[in-house]
């Protein structure tokens, strides 16, 4: 049987955050993502990134240790001229840089990126997007 439905774009990626005003001031302050939403009675602040929201929740009891990931990273399309400059100004906001720019393949085919770890450690890749060049 073929399926009934087709995945049209990823909606939102729930982080949990030990710290999540930390997380909150990194993904505002430094990567320009836009607080949309709170509610507080849920711990949860919710961030635009483009189409897509980037929610942040407090890390719970019974949530994984701080080593015990259960994912490897996600990836934020980011609009640049040059990437080399972001990571500059990257490294000038004590954000842990991994590894050089690099052409990777993703959702929109292949593109410079490069890849951060965010305060609560966990890794993300920016990547410029074409139309961006």
């Amino acid at each position: 049987m073929e399926s009934p439905l087709k995945v049209a774009e990823l909606d939102h990626v729930v982080l949990r955050c030990a710290d999540r005003e930390r997380a909150l001031d990194f993904y505002t302050r430094v990567l320009g993502l836009a607080e949309e939403r709170r509610i507080e009675q849920l711990g949860l602040i919710q961030l635009r990134a483009g189409r897509s929201m980037l929610d942040l929740v407090p890390a719970t009891e019974g949530a994984p240790a701080k080593d015990a990931r259960n994912m490897d990273h996600f990836c934020l399309g980011i609009e640049t001229r040059d990437i080399r400059q972001v990571v500059e100004y990257l490294k000038g906001n004590s954000v842990e840089v991994l590894g050089e720019p690099a052409i990777r393949y993703g959702a929109r085919g292949s593109g410079l990126s490069v890849y951060i770890r965010d305060p609560e450690g966990n890794v993300v890749e920016l990547k410029q997007l074409s139309n961006a060049s």
